[in-house]
């Protein structure tokens, strides 16, 4: 973590020992904390992320939801070729 911000966070006393007692548990020291908020948070935003595109797509039939899927590969394949044929060969 490079580029860091600093946050204040509050939380019961119950949830700190817990998350403290956890982290000893594990072998982690008191820097882990950050990283292990930083992955709660990423964890949970793609957790709530995948719940909303699922709710979005739940009216699309098996078909229809693969061949998006289908389509956004091929997009996406595409452009990983256009780069790698773009990028510099080093030898």
């Amino acid at each position: 973590m490079e580029d860091t911000i600093r946050r204040t966070v509050k939380v019961s006393p119950e949830t700190d020992r817990s998350l403290r007692s956890y982290l000893g548990q594990h072998g982690m020291k008191k820097g882990d904390l950050s990283k292990f908020i930083e992955r709660a948070v990423q964890k949970e935003i793609l957790t709530q992320t995948a719940a909303e595109i699922k709710q979005r797509n739940a009216d699309l039939t098996n078909a229809q939801l693969q061949a998006l899927i289908d389509e956004a590969v091929t997009v996406v394949r595409k452009e990983a070729r256009a780069e790698a044929r773009a990028a510099p060969k080093s030898r």
